[in-house]
């Protein structure tokens, strides 16, 4: 993603130095797309421009969180993966496939295992878009990946990105069906939600803050008014970790929280993963909220911090009619 928390984060010095050594042996772009054939090439709208990259090319580097689940959907077999970001349930034959190699994470990338792997095309961005011209030097590298300040917003750039990825792999047809169940999803959410007031909440270590800055995105095309962006509390912090107290919540009354749990999808960064349910109903201060007493509280999937990618924001949006319905 694009976004200043992943811009923010930069490469341990080793790492560079090890970069500067692999991308220098292995050349350019044009060189690395020889390693494998693919079907012609096809032109796409990219963070940096039109960029013409190989059609269905049969040697992928999946390093874009977002695009996983709809590369897994077109049928893909990576050569290379970020394993560390991979969600937790349905990937175990990416995760436990030793031919498909490990590229570390954004904060300290393999590069010598992405330039092993002899992609012909590198599916990057988001998290790893500080790193593009680097990637670009082992393989050609597209961003096309979902980003807040794209035009229509980040709901609106899911649905574009699959559809270049659609075109990239030649599945027009079934990326037009997953944003079209996207647009079903949306519609439903937007038509549930009649102004209700929502904390837009995230929950790690045991602690629950504002989590706007990762989940804002959900909120922007519905019926909703966030309490916090009310009050002027906008959400820079990277890891949401403001100090806001439970107080302030309490005394805002949302009568919604949309809770995104970050340690079900990673575990915890210090002290003990618990999960964000046992932290909402054991809060004191919120024992009286209209949110609490009417228990309209929606848990996203599990696996949303990792994934955030169409599908998630499909099931999300789905989730949001189904309980704003029922509460009428």
């Amino acid at each position: 993603m694009r976004s200043a928390r992943f811009r923010k984060i930069s490469v341990v010095t080793g790492t560079v130095l090890s970069a500067s050594l692999v991308l220098s042996a292995c050349g350019t772009s044009d060189e690395g797309s020889d390693s494998a054939t693919s079907e012609g090439e096809v032109t796409v709208t990219t963070a940096k421009g039109e960029l013409s990259v190989p059609r269905k090319p049969s040697r992928v580097a999946a390093l874009d969180n977002t695009s996983f689940l709809t590369l897994k959907a077109f049928g893909v077999k990576p050569v290379a993966v970020p394993k560390q970001l991979l969600p937790k349930e349905g990937f175990d034959d990416w995760k436990n496939d030793a031919s498909i190699k490990d590229v570390g994470t954004h904060r300290e990338p393999k590069f010598e295992a992405l330039n092993a792997a002899e992609p012909n095309l590198i599916v990057g961005g988001y998290r790893f878009a500080d790193h593009h011209d680097k990637l670009s030097k082992i393989a050609k590298t597209v961003d096309i990946a979902p980003a807040d300040e794209a035009e229509g917003g980040y709901v609106q750039s899911l649905k574009t990105q699959t559809e270049s990825l659609g075109k990239i792999f030649g599945q027009e047809t079934k990326a037009k069906e997953i944003v079209a169940a996207l647009d079903r999803a949306e519609k439903s959410a937007a038509g549930a939600t009649k102004g209700e007031s929502v904390f837009l909440a995230v929950a790690s270590a045991g602690k629950v803050d504002n989590g706007a800055s990762r989940i804002g995105r959900l909120a922007e095309p519905l019926n909703l008014k966030n309490v916090l962006s009310a009050e002027g509390e906008e959400s820079t912090s990277v890891h949401d970790n403001s100090g806001l107290a439970p107080e302030t919540i309490a005394k805002l009354n949302p009568d919604w929280v949309i809770m995104l749990d970050r340690d079900a999808a990673v575990g915890a960064e210090t002290g003990e993963a618990i999960a964000a349910k046992t932290v909402v109903d054991g809060m004191e201060a919120w024992e009286k909220t209209t949110f609490r007493k009417q228990d309209q509280v929606i848990y996203l999937a599990s696996d949303f911090y990792l994934t955030e990618g169409i599908q998630a924001y499909t099931d999300a949006f789905n989730q949001v009619a189904t309980a704003f319905t029922k509460a009428g």
